[in-house]
């Protein structure tokens, strides 16, 4: 059998050192992006490569067998096991299979409606969104038994120590145990999981397969890339498919599984088919589709028995599709005919990104009833395909987003599928994932008939947590926080629905706070910046800018502000995102006032990336308003992030319209705004000194309980630098001059078509790609959003438009004061984007903060 890492091997001079067990475990390919030269591929895990489901279950049962030896049955019934998503759902879930004593849960990325949060944590260069665990039952996180967490990859250690230091702050153990497939780390990685374990007081063990480090020669960045370049070009960056099958691997310890034939005598399998067969599984009710939200030994038990009923059902309509059809290999002639003649039907089941474990158990009862079965499913993951024998992704098919995900539509993958000599396939998705995109002539569905006659659509309840209401606390919560006892805005300008922390030490230095931010340490929203001092030329750059764009502010005020009045509500109650949308906020009502003599209510709350909406301001709010009035408002749109945090939050909270006003859309996120222009709002330029001297919002479990409000400080020993009321004045002073003028653009707004395209999303995607970045949190679109990247965060680099002017001075001079190079850009949709470092440490960027001018 050739090794499915010989391709990238000897063309990019990538040596797998380690077990002599590894090459069956991993084989390599290259992800479609050219500052990445490789990928580790599992063979045994039922993610990219089809595999006997078989195979999957017992690498994951094996390990959680070793796990129930190494604690022992006592520590083992106090156990709780957490998968990673979505690689390790499954693989987790089979682990907790194999400890056999042990509730399940694994994160997600997808937030569901009702469901508090028990932690969360980032995942190091995801393209992905921010890991999420929402357990049914709140305590189940919350025990000091031994917590074991599973992943395929132990590759840096980064994910398992970002969610340790999450879980540990707020539950302390005196055990961990580390699961995974494969440890792949470097001798220091090692030695950091030592430092990390000595330091937390915590015995942390290991248990893996196998161990190894991945060798990479000097240039292989480049090479990759010409690779990558070379590849995409010949073959287009969506090929569907490559004709040849791909080798489906065994575990090391297991007779090798048979293959489809591949090589240029195999036939195409581009049959056209019928509609797929629906399947009633008959899935048992109260059992979940995952652990999502936890998983029993309970549910195991209940799952167990109904199974072979499913599989049977399953089976019933896999023959009702082929009846009357003849199979591939019966239809085709040529020398892969000959090899499957006589053979069973051959049956992928492919389950669906997170949802890994009820196919692979559907699989498995197939299996175990005689069919001749491989499992694996599709992902988020994009990977080039290569079609050769020593290449671990030999085709690929490429089709929409169908479960209405919270980060947005976007591609999704299905590998070694198409070509892979299947006579069927099953395709199991959660009820959330039976969607119109399923369906649809470019859906997963249509893909998979293209390239395999017969299609079943298998589909399990997404599993509703039996919730108890939430307590009603709106009543017993304190009254909105008011200028002067609370930043420096009159009081009817504004109140807030925060709690006071200004007696709280909060303030980390930039450095210090990115280092805890990308490593997992802690949330962004935990701690606060050091407030940026400007120099005089900054503060003179400030003042000039509100000069020059006071009266282009002003139409924009002007019409964000009337479009809500002419759509939304007559009397609106203007909700600001603290704090960005706070200056904007003030700015409405006062045009509102001055345009119309209304006198608008007005509040700031607090919104938090990965954690959502303050739930508790939201029931003042309803308990106070009509939820229907509630319009929120922000300053501007960047990727859309906070658009799409909003709408999945508001889920739970009906009434309120899950939409933003903003001043400037350049990222095209919503419908309503001021202008779709990305220019200089003045108020981006500084920080609490121009919004009423409140600092970012914060969420802390120490300082935040789950009835307060969030947090913010009031800065008072910075009133001789507050120049919030300038701002406002000095805008509000051109309304006049500006009202013909917004009167014409709203007309003609509401006569347009303001669907967003998120096109600024798209514009993150592909820059996070281009630069190597693997995370979108870490660009930040937007003359807003770069300036803030200066002032708080550690930079890397600046994208600036060729040409643009006045709007990025500012920019240019904190830049030069933070020693980032800006580079000019051709054809970018803002005016500039701000690259946070994508690898920070303080060494990274040397003793004095400045930014790594990447090579």
């Amino acid at each position: 059998m050739v090794w499915t890492g010989t391709w990238v091997a000897e063309r990019l001079g990538v040596e797998l050192i380690g077990d002599e067990t590894l090459p069956g475990l991993l084989g390599l390919a290259l992800r479609r992006n050219p500052k990445r030269a490789h990928l580790l591929v599992s063979n045994v895990l039922g993610k990219h490569v089809p595999q006997r489901p078989s195979v999957v279950r017992d690498a994951g049962h094996d390990l959680g067998v070793r796990v129930r030896r190494l604690l022992g049955d006592e520590e083992a019934a106090r156990a709780v096991v957490l998968g990673y998503a979505e690689t390790a759902t499954g693989l987790g879930h089979s682990v907790a299979d194999g400890l056999a004593l042990a509730p399940y849960l694994h994160s997600t990325r997808r937030p569901v409606a009702g469901v508090a949060t028990a932690g969360g944590f980032e995942e190091s260069h995801s393209h992905a969104t921010s890991h999420l665990l929402l357990p049914e039952d709140p305590k189940l996180l919350a025990g000091d038994g031994p917590l074991v967490l599973v992943d395929d990859e132990f590759s840096t250690g980064n994910t398992v120590l970002n969610t340790i230091r999450d879980l540990h702050e707020r539950h302390p153990r005196e055990r961990y145990v580390v699961v995974a497939l494969v440890d792949m780390r470097t001798p220091a990685d090692r030695a950091r999981l030592t430092a990390f374990a000595d330091e937390l007081g915590a015995r942390v063990d290991l248990v893996t397969l196998a161990a190894g480090t991945v060798g990479l020669p000097d240039g292989v960045l480049a090479k990759g890339q010409e690779l990558v370049a070379r590849h995409e070009g010949a073959a287009g960056p969506a090929a569907p498919v490559a004709p040849a099958a791909p080798v489906a691997p065994s575990a090391p310890s297991a007779p090798s599984a048979p293959s489809a034939p591949s090589g240029p005598g195999r036939p195409a399998d581009t049959r056209p088919a019928a509609g797929p067969v629906r399947v009633d599984l008959a899935w048992p009710t109260g059992v979940p589709d995952g652990g999502r939200h936890g998983f029993t030994p309970d549910h195991r038990d209940r799952l167990e028995a109904a199974l072979p009923g499913m599989a049977d059902r399953i089976a019933q309509a896999l023959g009702a599709a082929r009846a009357g059809a003849p199979s591939v290999a019966d239809a085709t002639p040529g020398a892969g005919t000959q090899a499957r003649a006589g053979a069973r039907p051959r049956v992928l089941v492919l389950g669906f990104e997170e949802l890994m474990y009820a196919p692979l158990r559907l699989a498995g009862e197939l299996e175990r009833a005689g069919s001749d079965v491989r499992y694996s499913t599709t992902t988020r993951s994009p990977v080039l395909a290569v079609d050769d024998p020593g290449y671990a992704i030999r085709t690929r098919l490429v089709f929409p987003a169908h479960d209405a995900p919270a980060d947005g539509p976007g591609e999704r993958y299905a590998y070694n599928v198409a070509g892979g000599g299947f006579d069927a396939v099953v395709a199991v998705v959660d009820s959330v994932a039976d969607t119109p995109e399923l369906h649809a002539p470019d859906g997963l569905l249509a893909q998979l008939a293209a390239h395999i006659p017969h299609v079943v659509l298998a589909v399990v309840p997404s599993y509703v947590p039996q919730l108890s209401e939430a307590p009603e606390r709106s009543s017993m919560l304190p009254e909105p926080l008011r200028g002067p006892a609370f930043s420096s805005y009159a009081p009817e300008e504004v109140g807030w629905l925060l709690q006071d922390l200004s007696d709280v030490e909060l303030e980390a230095p930039t450095e210090e706070r990115e280092e805890a931010i990308q490593s997992g340490g802690a949330h962004y929203a935990e701690s606060l910046p050091v407030e940026y001092q400007p120099s005089e030329d900054y503060q003179e750059l400030f003042r000039t800018a509100l000069d020059a764009s006071a009266a282009r502010i002003a139409r924009a005020v002007g019409t964000v502000t009337e479009t809500v009045l002419a759509e939304r509500s007559a009397r609106p109650v203007l909700v600001s995102l603290a704090r960005a949308g706070t200056p904007v906020g003030v700015l409405m009502r006062r045009w509102a006032q001055h345009r119309h003599g209304l006198e608008l209510p007005h509040y700031a709350v607090s919104i938090v990336r990965g954690r959502g909406i303050d739930a508790n301001a939201l029931r003042w709010l309803a308990e106070h308003h009509d939820p229907a009035d509630v319009v929120f408002v922000d300053g501007w749109t960047g990727k859309g992030a906070i658009t799409r945090e909003l709408a999945e939050a508001l889920k739970a909270f009906p009434g309120f319209v899950p939409e933003i006003a903003v001043l400037a859309d350049p990222g095209s996120c919503v419908r309503t705004y001021g202008t779709r222009e990305d220019f200089l709002i003045p108020s981006a330029c500084l920080n609490s000194t121009v919004s009423g001297l409140i600092s970012r919002t914060v969420l802390r479990s120490d300082l935040v309980g789950p009835h307060d409000f969030h947090g913010a400080k009031f800065y008072r020993e910075l009133a001789g630098a507050d120049v919030s009321g300038a701002f406002l004045d000095a805008v509000a002073a051109r309304f006049d001059e500006v009202a013909e003028t917004v009167d014409a653009d709203v007309k003609e707004l509401l006569a347009a078509d303001r669907t967003p395209t998120w096109e600024g999303w798209a514009a993150v995607e592909r820059i996070s790609e281009e630069y190597g970045i693997h995370d979108v949190n870490l660009v930040k679109p937007g003359v807003g959003e770069t300036t803030r990247v200066l002032l708080r965060r550690v930079p890397w680099k600046i994208l600036a438009k060729r040409g643009a002017g006045a709007d990025l001075a500012h920019v240019r001079l904190l830049a030069e004061q933070r020693g980032v190079p800006v580079e000019e850009v051709d054809e970018l949709p803002y005016t500039c984007v701000g690259l946070i470092h994508p690898q920070f440490t303080r060494g990274a960027t040397g003793a004095d903060g400045k930014a790594v001018v990447s090579q």
